[in-house]
């Protein structure tokens, strides 16, 4: 994968920009931007940010989550109630237009359900599998993204694109993106802002398959990277 890395010390609005950029610039050509939102506390002021942006088209945006915890939608630890104050509902985001993860349903349904949409979807657009324009991904400490964890089951998967993945340090399911339907992407963007992960972060960009985040395929990749 072809990667480009961008330093900032204004993270915040210039990764809201980077992403703005994108949006508009496939809205211009008279397209929908399908974008994969990511969990954490690293983007929620970008996202935050990104709904003072008027010169997006909102309802010819499609949102996904690539991975959620096995929660309901209003619990403070959920990926979708996180997207919704920062974004959605700011916005006024038309939920037809938003692909949640049912985290509040047994994991490996909720996986199902949310991997038989994105094939409807698909098979609509004539793809063999879903083509996110763009998706946004966290990284951990332990170089985990998404809920790729490492020592998971979900690494291995090739052929599934929606996982219930059992992260053993937390003795809980997560549902995950795999690699396949990342792999889809037509452009992925590691978020990283701080210090405290800028030597996992050389670690992953020098490609140590020890931390799944170095395993991430797609057509073009990204680190935006907060200093």
């Amino acid at each position: 994968m072809d990667v480009e890395v961008i330093r900032t010390v204004h993270f915040v609005a210039e990764t809201a920009d980077w992403i703005a950029g994108r949006i508009v610039s496939a809205q211009e050509n008279g397209g929908i931007f399908r974008l994969s939102l990511c969990g954490g506390s690293t983007p929620k002021p970008v996202y935050a940010a990104l709904a003072q942006r008027d010169e997006i088209d909102w309802e010819r945006v499609l949102l996904t989550f690539g991975d959620e915890r096995c929660v309901a939608p209003e619990d403070e630890r959920s990926n979708f109630r996180m997207a919704r104050e920062a974004l959605l509902d700011p916005v006024g985001m038309t939920f037809a237009n938003v692909m949640r993860i049912p985290g509040e349903m047994d994991p490996a349904e909720a996986a199902a359900r949310c991997e038989l949409h994105l094939q409807k979807l698909a098979r609509l657009a004539g793809e063999p599998i879903f083509v996110h324009d763009l998706i946004l991904l966290g990284m951990g400490d332990d170089g985990h993204t998404a809920s790729l964890f490492p020592g998971t089951e979900a690494l291995e998967e090739k052929e599934r694109w929606v996982v219930a993945n059992f992260i053993p340090k937390f003795d809980a399911y997560r549902i995950t993106f795999t690699y396949p339907l990342i792999a889809a992407a037509k452009e992925v963007a590691f978020l990283v802002n701080g210090k405290a992960k800028q030597k996992v972060v050389e670690k992953v960009l020098a490609g140590n398959s020890a931390f799944p985040a170095s395993r991430i395929e797609a057509g073009k990749g990204y680190w935006l990277i907060g200093e």
